[in-house]
């Protein structure tokens, strides 16, 4: 019962819609927020329109029914794995991280301000074409931003360095991994919010 939600849509065959967000607060009322954002976003999604509009959409949703102080930073995008196409729209949301085969490393940036900031916000679509061995890690701030006995965060560079290491293993063990990492690194300390994650990587 929180603000963290992951999803994966099916649209047609060979698509699939993927989508992480996190929504300003906690408890029970971004729960039920979240689960309007979903909705919307599943409707606006069946409706068969463009990424950068449904973002808009749904920003103008939450816009129009939400108080001021209250936004969802959210990724979408779709996934065609026959094709290997990933494109997608970042909403003021962590960047996902995008490792190519040869090891470079990317921020997923592309897209727009967090959703219900602004009426009739504005979003760009980008089209990744990926390759076999290729990843991309999703996660929400309860990932970087969880913090040991100093009050040291994770942080972005440790999430990629547990990425690189990783890189030989499958989607679900690079997750075990990247949860272990954190686990660790809190140590006993209290973890104040979800560790939610998306783990895609490409076969063969």
């Amino acid at each position: 019962m929180g603000g963290d939600y992951y999803d994966f849509i099916p649209i047609i065959e060979n698509q699939i819609g993927i989508v992480i967000a996190d929504v300003s607060g906690k408890g029970i009322p971004a729960a039920l927020i979240m689960a309007s954002v979903r909705a919307g976003l599943i409707a606006e999604i069946r409706n068969n329109y463009a990424i950068r509009s449904i973002m808009t959409k749904v920003n103008n949703l939450l816009f129009e029914s939400t108080a001021s102080d209250i936004y969802v930073t959210a990724v979408y995008g779709v996934l065609d794995p026959k094709n290997r196409i990933f494109t997608f729209s970042n909403a003021g949301h962590n960047a996902p991280i995008l490792r190519r085969a040869g090891g470079e490393m990317k921020y997923l940036t592309e897209g727009g301000m967090a959703l219900g900031m602004f009426e009739n916000s504005k979003y760009e679509e980008r089209p990744l074409g990926i390759t076999p061995g290729e990843i991309i890690v999703f996660y929400t701030d309860g990932v970087t931003e969880a913090k040991n006995d100093s009050q040291e965060e994770f942080g972005t560079r440790r999430l990629k360095q547990v990425i690189d290491d990783s890189h030989q293993l499958s989607a679900g063990q690079i997750q075990e991994n990247i949860h272990g990492a954190v686990k660790e690194f809190t140590g006993v300390s209290h973890q104040e919010d979800d560790l939610t994650m998306i783990v895609i990587k490409i076969r063969d």
